[in-house]
């Protein structure tokens, strides 16, 4: 498929044969090539690989660096650390290594790359949670640079149920943005839902990962408050009663995926709390307790907002 003037596909095959200007190795903090796909592309691309690689380092996790590609087809490899110095990973760590291994490609106007699946090596991270977040920085490299020479993005996965998933979640996902939501800006809502015992959160199944207040994308031919109801009633199988408008939130940095404007409603829910099935969990979070949790997106600040009665309708 082609996003802009960058063509994407996803390939089942050994990413150290691809061709391409700049292969993306998944590394440790230490930039060493022990184990894990990092140590086929020492094997691969030999000592010297490594040994240029360590001379950069270390990195942060998230941090990204060029040498040559050794022995490697490709001119160059880009070693973007996908784990902490103790070997975990998060949807933070991969998006930022994605956006850095994006940053280097502009720098260095590379014109073809291949890239393997992010953190879902020994690193465990959700397979449909790191094609997610590849697909959006993806997406936001394209569109942030029209003008980048990257001609063409592949992705490379070696494993066959891998492989399905990211074939099947990278396409799903950008047609789904693209098709259906438009180019963006995206309309989101979101619903402060007061009940017995506190205000209701839902845990996010999809990255960013984190609690965040029900919500989500205004359909087209929808009002905002129809979008805010029907999203409560998939989250929570809730309806909403005295429901009220707050603030709109606009930054663009508010949402890591990509630009989205929020309406953020405040409302009674009607019957028993229960998470839906796009969401790990839900809980009702006494008032005094909301301050402690991590949230997605901004919805720290909403909540804090609402906590100082910032933005609040009169009844």
């Amino acid at each position: 498929m082609r996003v802009r003037h960058i063509d994407i596909e996803v390939v089942k095959d050994d990413i150290t044969q691809i061709s391409a200007d700049a292969l993306v190795n998944p590394a440790h903090p230490q930039l060493t090539m022990k184990e894990g796909l990092a140590a086929v592309f020492k094997q691969r691309g030999g000592e010297d690989l490594e040994r240029e690689a360590v001379s950069k380092g270390p990195l942060k996790p998230g941090e990204a660096v060029l040498t040559g590609g050794g022995a490697l087809g490709a001119p160059h490899v880009i070693h973007a650390v996908t784990v902490a110095e103790d070997g975990t990973t998060n949807d933070r760590i991969i998006r930022e290594a994605c956006a850095a291994v994006f940053q280097m490609v502009a720098e260095q106007e590379i014109k073809t790359i291949a890239m393997p699946a992010l953190g879902c090596g020994k690193d465990g991270f959700p397979a449909v949670g790191s094609a997610k977040i590849m697909a959006q920085e993806i997406l936001k490299f394209a569109r942030n640079h029209p003008k980048s020479a990257l001609q063409k993005i592949t992705v490379c996965v070696f494993d066959e149920d891998l492989f399905a998933v990211f074939q099947r979640t990278v396409r799903g996902y950008l047609d789904h943005i693209l098709d259906d939501l438009g180019g963006g800006p995206f309309v989101t809502v979101d619903a402060i839902i007061k009940t017995e015992g506190g205000i209701i959160l839902i845990e996010r199944s999809n990255p960013p990962y984190g609690w965040a207040l029900p919500g989500g994308f205004v359909d087209y031919g929808e009002s905002l408050e129809q979008a805010v109801r029907r999203e409560a009633r998939e989250e929570t199988h809730l309806d909403l009663e005295d429901l009220r408008q707050t603030h709109t939130y606009s930054d663009p940095s508010r949402d890591s995926r990509f630009h989205t404007v929020t309406t953020v409603f405040v409302a009674k829910g009607k019957g028993t709390p229960q998470a839906g099935d796009d969401a790990k969990g839900l809980k009702v979070v006494p008032v005094e307790d909301l301050l402690q949790l991590e949230y997605a997106f901004d919805h720290r600040q909403v909540i804090q907002d609402y906590l100082e009665k910032k933005y609040l309708p009169e009844k």
